[in-house]
C-alpha cells in the first residue's frame, strides 16, 4: 500500500502492507469528535470503475484484502455502524466483534469493546432470532419511524432489541436518527450503506466524510450506484483529504467542505 495524499518524505514511494495501527492513525476521527455531542458521520463504500456498488447483489466481488483491512479499521474506530435493513439481509450482517488490535485505542477513547450496529428500517421486516440481535457484544439498535407496524415493534422489543423512533412517518429522519444515537453516546458514526440509506444521508446534508474504494473492475449490467434516491438540488462539494493505493485499488477519503 502506498500513500499518495497527503505526501510526506516518509511515505513517498513506500509500497508495503500497512499494519492496523497505521491505518487507524490514517483514518482517525477528528480529535474533537469524542468530546462533542455532535455526531460525525462517515460512509464507507466500494464502487467499480463503471459505477456499480455491487455485483450479484453483494459488494464483496468488488473488494480485496486491503479493502477489507480498511473496512475492519473503520469499524474498529466507530462507536456505531449505521446500516439499512436491506443491506443487513443481503450481506448477512452479524454483530461487530471486539478486536485486540483496537482494544487499547477504544479504551483510551472511552468506547465500548466493539461498535454497536444500528439498523435503519421502516417496516422492521427483520429476523430478530439472528445473532445480530441475540448475540451482540454491544446491543443492536433499530431505528424506525413512528408509523412502523406496531406488531413488529413489539416483536423487536420482546426480543430485547433497542427500538428507537426517529421519524414522524413510517421511515427515519436522518438528522433525528443521528441525534438519537448521539444521545446514547454514539457520536463516531460509520455507515456502510446501502445505496438508498447513503442517498438519504447525502440529501439531508448529514454526511461529514466519505471513504470510497475505487475497484479496478468493470461489471456492466444494471447494478445500483453507491447512492440512490432523489437528487439534491445543488451538488455538495467534498475535499480530497487522503488517498492510498494498492494493487490498482484506490482508497479515497473526502470531507464535506
Amino acid at each position: 500500500m502506498r500513500r499518495l495524499l497527503p505526501v510526506t518524505d516518509q511515505t513517498l514511494g513506500t509500497d508495503r502492507e500497512w499494519n492496523l495501527d497505521e491505518l487507524a492513525d490514517a483514518y482517525a476521527y477528528p480529535e474533537e469528535t469524542g468530546d462533542s455531542a455532535t455526531p460525525w458521520l462517515r460512509a464507507n463504500m466500494v464502487s467499480s470503475l463503471d459505477g456499480a456498488a455491487q455485483h450479484d447483489g453483494r459488494s464483496q466481488p468488488l473488494s480485496c484484502s486491503a479493502d477489507m483491512r480498511i473496512f475492519g479499521t473503520l469499524r474498529g474506530l466507530a462507536d456505531a455502524v449505521v446500516v439499512g435493513a436491506e443491506t443487513v439481509r443481503q450481506e448477512g450482517y452479524r454483530p461487530a466483534r471486539a478486536r485486540d488490535a483496537f482494544a487499547a485505542r477504544r479504551l483510551a477513547a472511552g468506547q465500548g469493546p466493539a461498535p454497536a450496529i444500528a439498523v435503519v428500517s421502516a417496516s422492521l421486516g427483520l429476523d430478530f432470532s439472528l445473532p445480530l440481535f441475540t448475540e451482540p457484544l454491544v446491543p443492536t439498535v433499530v431505528l424506525t419511524g413512528a408509523q412502523a407496524p406496531a406488531e413488529r415493534v413489539r416483536a423487536a422489543r420482546a426480543a430485547g432489541v433497542d427500538v428507537v423512533v426517529a421519524g414522524d412517518g413510517p421511515g427515519v429522519d436522518p438528522s433525528r436518527a443521528l441525534a438519537a444515537l448521539a444521545d446514547r453516546g454514539l457520536v463516531r458514526l460509520l455507515t456502510e450503506g446501502g445505496p438508498r440509506l447513503l442517498g438519504q444521508f447525502v440529501a439531508s446534508g448529514t454526511l461529514n466524510e466519505f471513504c470510497l474504494t475505487l475497484s479496478p473492475t468493470m461489471t456492466a449490467g444494471d447494478a445500483q450506484r453507491i447512492a440512490g434516491g432523489p437528487a439534491v438540488a445543488v451538488p455538495e462539494q467534498f475535499a480530497l483529504v487522503g488517498l492510498l493505493e494498492e494493487a490498482g485499488f484506490l482508497f479515497t477519503r473526502y470531507r464535506r467542505i
